[in-house]
């Protein structure tokens, strides 16, 4: 059973289309994200999937139940939000006990369920502890720990680490990533960045204009993706696209390199299409070249180290593209160069449409 199931939603704001149409649905236990550049309508969904927002058109079930005009609270979902939302005058303690109090919880069963997630994020020595006192990546964690005591069917994530440091937000990734996997509960997550997306997910929603673009495993929108938006978006460094002409058995480049695709299908003689490689399928050539690889010379332009790896900028086809090498295998810019492009790996679009053909 799906615990949460979106049919046919959209969301006006006057004459602005915010969400146009979308259905959804989330198997229980899932780790799903909402992915998408800003203004795409993954937070606006979000906010509708909670009750913070009136859905113009459509339905929301969660936990079987119709919730499409029900309010927040009676929604049985946990919200974390991204500014932490936290009572600047209550207690570390008294913050996340705060939702079950409302509630009319008894104490014996507050403590229980404040001691026990306090444990679970390592900050059973800050309960005391006013948020004023706390780092940001401290207040993060009691802002989970008040959604997590409430034992609700669906946990919402609005961008929750985008306030956070780059070193933070890879420690709190891995929390978040280890408490669904004690919890097991549904968790749909908003990000607009890519590698949270990839890093989190059990499945990738990616939101474009309202709609969806793609949804699956991250390794499939990664290995597969079907439109320039997908392929473009998701993957650091991102996808290179160099301009080609169609050939019988794969493409030919602006500077004359012909390139034969495996398997490729589809593609009609003397079309213009673009080619699609990302840079961790190009490699220094070796001695021997495998099947279904090609091997061109290349001259280094520019290197980007990032410790063992560097990305190196180089020409291909009239294009300038990244490789993402291993960092002793190429030393300085000019350096003359053999590349293995591996052409199993690769994607062919159509300018016009930006389909994967």
């Amino acid at each position: 059973m799906s615990d949460l199931k979106i049919s046919n939603l959209h969301k006006h704001y006057g004459g602005f289309h915010a969400v146009k149409g979308i259905d959804l649905d989330v198997p229980s236990g899932e780790f799903t994200v909402l992915v998408g550049p800003s203004g795409c309508g993954k937070s606006t969904l979000l906010r509708c999937i909670a009750g913070l927002e009136e859905t113009s058109q459509g339905t929301i079930e969660i936990g079987g139940r119709d919730v499409t005009y029900a309010r927040p609270r009676d929604r049985d979902i946990a919200m974390v939000f991204q500014n932490y939302a936290l009572y600047p005058y209550l207690s570390v303690k008294e913050n996340i006990a705060f939702g079950l109090r409302a509630r009319k919880f008894a104490e014996a069963e507050i403590e229980k369920r404040v001691s026990r997630a306090a444990e679970m994020l390592a900050i059973g020595h800050l309960l005391q502890r006013f948020p004023r006192e706390l780092s940001g990546g401290q207040r993060q964690r009691v802002a989970i720990g008040r959604a997590i005591v409430r034992d609700a069917i669906l946990y919402l994530f609005d961008e929750p680490l985008s306030n956070l440091d780059a070193q933070l937000r890879d420690d709190m990734r891995v929390e978040i990533k280890r408490l669904h996997n004690e919890l097991g509960r549904t968790m749909i997550y908003v990000t607009h960045d890519q590698i949270e997306a990839m890093t989190l997910a059990d499945r990738i929603v990616l939101l474009r204009d309202g709609l969806i673009e793609q949804q699956g495993a991250p390794l499939d929108l990664f290995e597969r993706p079907k439109t320039r938006f997908v392929a473009g978006f998701l993957g650091s460094p991102k996808m290179n696209f160099v301009d080609a002409t169609a050939t019988r058995t794969g493409v030919k480049l602006a500077d004359g390199t012909t390139l034969d695709l495996p398997g490729q299908k589809g593609l009609k003689a003397g079309a213009a299409v673009v080619l699609g490689l990302r840079p961790q399928f190009i490699t220094v050539a070796g001695k021997t070249v495998a099947k279904g690889h090609a091997r061109v010379p290349a001259v280094i332009e520019l290197l980007q180290p990032t410790g063992s790896r560097v990305q190196a900028t180089l020409p291909l086809g009239g294009a300038s593209i990244v490789a993402e090498l291993a960092a002793h295998d190429v030393s300085k810019p000019g350096e003359k160069i053999h590349i293995d492009l591996d052409l199993t790996r690769a994607v062919v679009m159509d300018p016009q449409s930006g389909q994967v053909i």
